[in-house]
């Protein structure tokens, strides 16, 4: 992306119009481990809390018969004359008895993100709905978009008819994903097609808008189309760009709303405008291709080619660079201004002049010759 510093933006018609600069968000680090994770304590957070009758299985009148009757001393349900009574209840193994650990609402529901963490997984889903190859891998039909990513001219905004907004997305070659999502249409499996969600269908094209705060305008023109779902840019969710925790959403851009990216989240070296003192993260390597460097003519340039490189006991190190300071000076080029640094000190403690040693030694002789007498007497 950084190879591709402006973005064309296209009007309603298709045609392209005007150049604007790649806000630095779609330059930022994509980790699909903090996009995952954020994702899967995002979704619980929608969940609403469900438990069973706390009764249920233990409205019978029953006691255990106990010892003596060649039986288990299971309850078992009290009267006579019905096919009921005697029968054992209460215990999960139990016809119409109880579930074994059943389920509570306070269960731990919800679950509390980092805000750094949701940025983080923002900035990521958004670079990654810059690159064709994410998009198409998450199954985005955008082989007849002109690139990625797709803008579009504010006049998307004042649109308040389907048609219009059908236009536009065949004008841009996004129409055919709207086709896919609706082809995809059928009835899910499982429980939930008796409980308000009988069908589900692939998702379609996100459309990111700025200037209308309440969106009443676009939404009314985009609502009705399958799989489209619609967001603001000051507030762009995970769940969106990455749905299922799977990055690579297919993103329609308006003008305005591209470029707020850069108020919204900065870049590396200028903090956001609303968002506090929020700077994106940076990329560890400049150059991710790990490969490419190291096959690179100034590595291999550097690295010593050994006399036998197949005999591994003639290729390992045979000198202790704690012993052998030729070793330890190639492997550590600042052991030797040490050494010299050590040396030029233990000169500057010994005397500086012979006649200063010769007066010394004189000193310490009449030292010497003082204590005998001493001693002596």
């Amino acid at each position: 992306m950084s190879a591709r510093p402006q973005v064309t933006v296209h009007s309603t018609e298709g045609k392209a119009s005007k150049q604007v600069a790649l806000p630095a968000v779609f330059l930022a680090p994509i980790r699909t481990d903090i996009v995952q994770f954020v994702h899967t304590n995002m979704n619980k957070n929608r969940r609403q809390a469900y438990a069973v009758f706390n009764r249920a299985g233990q409205g019978h009148s029953a006691a255990s018969w106990g010892t003596g009757r060649a039986v288990s001393r299971i309850p078992r349900v009290s009267g006579g004359g019905t096919s009921r009574a005697g029968q054992a209840t209460f215990g999960n193994m139990c016809r119409k008895g109880r579930m074994f650990g059943n389920t509570r609402p306070w269960r731990r529901w919800h679950r509390a993100v980092n805000v750094g963490q949701k940025r983080y997984a923002v900035c990521s889903a958004l670079a990654a709905s810059a690159l064709p190859a994410l998009v198409m891998a998450r199954g985005h039909s955008v082989e007849d978009v002109p690139e990625l990513p797709l803008v579009v001219s504010d006049d998307v905004e004042s649109m308040k008819k389907t048609k219009q907004a059908v236009a536009l997305l065949q004008a841009i070659g996004a129409y055919d994903d709207v086709e896919r999502s609706a082809a995809s249409r059928k009835v899910r499996t499982g429980s939930g097609k008796a409980r308000n969600r009988r069908h589900v269908s692939r998702r379609g094209p996100l459309i990111v808008y700025a200037n209308n705060e309440t969106g009443q305008g676009i939404k009314q023109a985009f609502r009705n189309l399958p799989g489209v779902d619609l967001a603001h840019v000051d507030r762009l969710n995970l769940l969106q760009l990455a749905p299922g925790g799977h990055l690579g959403r297919f993103v329609v851009w308006t003008a305005d709303a591209f470029k707020r990216c850069n108020e919204v989240y900065g870049s590396t070296s200028r903090a956001s405008t609303t968002k506090t003192g929020y700077t994106l993260p940076q990329n560890i390597m400049t150059n991710s291709d790990l490969t490419r460097i190291i096959n690179s003519d100034e590595i291999q340039g550097k690295v010593r080619v050994a006399s036998n490189p197949n005999n591994r006991k003639h290729n390992r190190q045979k000198k202790n660079p704690n012993k052998n300071f030729g070793v330890k000076v190639r492997m550590n080029p600042y052991a030797l201004v040490q050494k010299r640094a050590r040396i030029l000190a233990s000169k500057a403690k010994t005397p500086k002049s012979a006649a200063q040693a010769a007066k010394n030694k004189k000193h310490a002789a009449t030292k010497k010759a003082n204590w005998a007498r001493l001693s002596a007497n």
